[in-house]
């Protein structure tokens, strides 16, 4: 089924624990979210997945976790503090606000159908605050608008000491901050993100082949999340839309319920970012090639793929509403359930004694701890089997033990599949084997 709202995502999220809004018994903050036990979990192996298939099986791929605070002149020196903008404008009426670019300011106001218009002015995104106990100009810093600069100024620490040759990728995973005009559609656009991104250093005639590898490795990693290929979409960006450290620009756009728009984005920054900084700094940024003994600022191939925009179309793309029989009134039943490939979903494995009798219980928590040393385990004993079921399927969890009585006698229990809802009955010592053969 495809979702014509965002808003049944956002009630299962806040229904089941995964993201609820942040600040709530204050009323929320706007457009900031916390991720609960489940989106906790999820986000973690998101994050863990690319940086396994990204990093750890690469050997010219190494990690950083850089500073989210940094010299001024850092943002100087890459374009943030003159080109890092978005046109603005304002309702005069009630003092709404909102990117010119994105409306047309001869219609009304959404709010207040007003159509007295401020004139649009240049609005920075970056967030200021100040260091030390005075707040005064020498102390004004800003909170990062990206991570990809903690890498470029880093990059002769880690080149020398990682002892990398050209081509070689630095890897970070870390938290960004953009004083958005506009927010909205849940997790879609805040003000507070998560990013995982590599800086992929080249000589400039290579490129092209690296632009092309990563494209088709961000496909993979799409195709890992169980996302929707028929809602996956590139856009090559028009040279005239570029932004001002790029050469190329695809961004995978995504057709979210609230219409298509980005996902993540593949681009070549050329060596604008090293130059820029070597410019600025007076330090020598240059890599030195020790076979020709030339030397050379290297040129950069960045994919950059949002950490909460991931979850959002994981999400999107496993939500499912199915007819399951028909209901007490003789309405037709339905589920939701959420279909996440295994290596992603929260819970992997629910254990459900039939009764919450001790000698049912007993044994059933006695297994579930034992299989949580292989797999991600949720014990369940409370309402009856069908309403933990259910329970299951809208967290997406891929198979349910049920313990029953007959497990006492014959040492087997029930497994049930999410997806076909299938059940087989599997002997105890048999049990593990068969879960990571279902899982995998």
């Amino acid at each position: 089924m495809d979702l014509k709202s965002i808003e049944n995502i956002v009630s299962l999220c806040k229904r089941r624990g995964f993201i609820f809004q942040s600040s709530e018994i204050y009323g929320g903050l706007g457009s900031t979210w916390d991720y609960g036990p489940l989106g906790t979990e999820m986000k973690k192996r998101i994050k863990d997945d690319w940086w396994q298939n990204t990093v750890t099986v690469r050997p010219n791929v190494v990690g950083m976790d850089s500073s989210i605070l940094m010299h001024p002149k850092v943002w100087e020196a890459s374009g943030h503090i003159s080109n890092f903008n978005d046109p603005m404008v304002d309702c005069k009426q009630c003092k709404s606000r909102y990117r010119a670019d994105h409306i047309d300011t001869n219609n009304p106001c959404k709010k207040c159908g007003n159509k007295d218009w401020t004139e649009p002015r240049q609005f920075n995104l970056m967030f200021k605050t100040s260091i030390g106990p005075v707040e005064d100009d020498a102390n004004i810093t800003f909170l990062r608008p990206e991570t990809a600069q903690g890498i470029f100024v880093n990059f002769n620490n880690v080149q020398t000491t990682a002892r990398q040759k050209i081509p070689f990728g630095i890897a970070q995973i870390g938290k960004a901050f953009r004083n958005e005009i506009t927010t909205g559609n849940f997790i879609f656009r805040l003000r507070e993100f998560e990013q995982m991104e590599v800086e992929y250093f080249v000589k400039e005639n290579e490129w092209e082949d690296v632009f092309e590898s990563w494209r088709k490795t961000m496909h993979n990693f799409a195709e890992s999340l169980g996302l929707d290929k028929e809602k996956l979409k590139e856009n090559d960006i028009p040279a005239s839309d570029l932004a001002h450290y790029s050469k190329r620009t695809i961004d995978f756009e995504y057709e979210y319920p609230f219409g298509q728009k980005e996902l993540w984005g593949l681009a070549y920054r050329t060596d604008h970012d090293l130059k820029q900084h070597m410019e600025v700094s007076g330090q020598d940024l240059t890599y030195h090639d020790q076979q020709s003994g030339e030397r050379f600022l290297p040129h950069v191939v960045e994919p950059s793929l949002g950490v909460d925009r991931s979850i959002l179309v994981a999400l999107l793309s496993a939500y499912t509403e199915e007819e399951v029989g028909t209901a007490n009134d003789g309405e037709k039943a339905t589920r939701v359930v959420m279909k996440f490939p295994s290596a992603i979903a929260p819970v992997q494995v629910a254990v459900l004694p039939l009764s919450k009798k001790e000698e049912l219980a007993k044994p059933a928590r006695e297994l579930a701890q034992t299989l949580r040393e292989n797999f991600r385990v949720e014990y369940d004993e409370t309402q009856s089997i069908g309403k933990r079921y259910r329970r299951q399927d809208e967290i997406g969890t891929p198979l349910c033990v049920t313990f029953d009585f007959e497990s006492i006698e014959d040492n087997a229990v029930t497994v049930r599949d999410r997806d076909t809802m299938e059940q087989k009955r599997i002997k105890i010592p048999e049990l593990e084997s068969y879960i990571k053969e279902q899982l995998n």
